[in-house]
């Protein structure tokens, strides 16, 4: 099967051959079509199997215009749960409309809200954006009532971030004839709940089997103490010469730490999760692209929307608290059919939550030691000592702020001058309640 026989026109024909498109893949083949002739759809396909695609060249093709000089009403949205994401697909439906005069504007937070008015006001036909920004859009006289094409992208996340209500305001503002295009890397009970909402007698697509990973993806986890992961993760990206790699940890405080970690053992890395801003993120995830840095450690806020040409390996650090996340994060590995590796450090009390995972992928993860890996007793040892010196602290202040309040009594005067008596622990009144 080819893009041609699926019906997409010359111009985007051409537009993607020079991105590389030969062949369609399986959810392609299958939304594009539906698409076409104006479907509801509700698709369900692992990350990286080509989904912008699937919905991006469908939709350019139905808004095309045939003049720049039309007259433009906005016709199109696409809603994605982050600005990585979002951005991210605004480069691919930049690169398929490149030669159709099609206006596509970007909507995330973090950017000039007054330079998007003006943007908008020039007249736009698809846009691409986080929900909250969409409806700080709205609320200051975005006209949305001649929308078309209404798409979710990774809807799945979007819920899990809380965004269900602005999903909720935003529908009911379209027209009552539009096409929503739902698109889900896992299937979840939310999804479908959602989807009976929003959806008018959809086409079903399960282009893959619920929350699987890709088959290109070879999986491994790999057994370590908690305190020699640090060790064995600079180990495993040393003695195997990774060329990038992407490591996952579960929060905030851990991705600070481990980068501290990995630059003593001299590795270049940079780090994203969500309290760096918008500018800092995009220029870390720009060098990791160009090779400038090595190893890119981030949480959960990286495991959709990064779409690493090529990226070999992923690494998972710490398990993810929610199973379904693990889907996300190895898939940014394994790509548009490239074969990756997904390795995950678990120690004795992430044997239990591997089990979480194993059972929602329909798969078992091989547990290995890593041969050759003999972790230094002593290293960091005046780490440590700070560390231990820093909980010693800690337990000192808690202890004192456990002991009740005493309250000083008033000063008392004399005529050998002023004294305080010794201050008493006052004691809660008991009251007793009548009638």
């Amino acid at each position: 099967m080819s893009f041609e026989k699926l019906g997409v026109i010359k111009q985007l024909l051409s537009a993607i051959e020079d991105l590389g498109y030969k062949q369609p893949t399986s959810i392609q083949t299958r939304a594009i079509p539906l698409v076409l002739a104006k479907s509801d759809v509700f698709a369900t396909a692992q990350t990286g199997t080509g989904k912008t695609a699937a919905f991006g060249l469908p939709m350019i093709q139905r808004l095309r215009k045939t003049s720049a000089d039309e007259n433009r009403v906005l016709r199109g949205i696409i809603l994605s749960p982050t600005r990585e994401l979002s951005l991210q697909i605004y480069d691919d439906m930049q690169g398929f409309a490149k030669k159709m005069p099609l206006n596509i504007a970007v909507l995330v937070g973090g950017k000039d809200l007054d330079y998007q008015k003006r943007v908008l006001k020039e007249g736009v036909d698809i846009i691409i954006a986080t929900p909250g920004r969409v409806l700080e859009h709205i609320d200051k006289g975005l006209d949305v009532s001649n929308v078309e094409i209404f798409v979710l992208d990774e809807a799945d996340r979007m819920l899990d971030m809380g965004f269900v209500k602005e999903i909720k305001r935003i529908h009911p503002l379209l027209p009552k004839r539009h096409q929503t295009l739902l698109f889900s890397a896992t299937y979840s009970e939310k999804v479908r709940k959602l989807s009976k909402l929003i959806l008018t007698k959809p086409a079903f697509i399960e282009a893959s089997k619920k929350n699987s990973t890709v088959d290109t993806i070879n999986q491994v986890a790999y057994l370590v103490d908690t305190d020699k992961k640090a060790q064995l993760l600079a180990y495993v990206i040393g003695s195997r010469n990774f060329r990038q790699v992407l490591v996952f940890t579960r929060t905030k405080a851990s991705a600070d730490e481990l980068v501290i970690e990995l630059k003593k053992d001299g590795l270049k890395c940079g780090i994203i999760h969500g309290d760096k801003t918008q500018a800092n993120r995009l220029k870390t995830l720009n060098d990791f692209k160009e090779g400038k840095t090595k190893v890119l450690v981030a949480t959960d806020i990286a495991s959709r929307g990064l779409d690493i040409e090529e990226l070999p390996f992923v690494i998972n650090y710490e398990l993810p608290s929610i199973p379904e996340d693990y889907v996300h994060r190895v898939g940014r590995t394994g790509r548009a059919g490239r074969e990756g590796m997904a390795i995950s450090l678990i120690d004795i009390y992430e044997k239990y939550d591997i089990k979480a995972i194993e059972k929602l992928i329909g798969m078992k993860i091989p547990q290995e030691t890593v041969e050759g890996f003999e972790p230094d007793p002593t290293i960091r040892r005046k780490d440590q000592d700070e560390l231990n010196l820093k909980s010693e602290h800690k337990k000192a202040e808690t202890k004192r702020a456990k002991k009740p309040y005493k309250k000083p009594q008033k000063v008392q005067k004399s005529e050998k001058g002023e004294s305080y008596k010794k201050p008493v622990t006052t004691k809660k009144r008991k009251t007793t309640k009548r009638g």
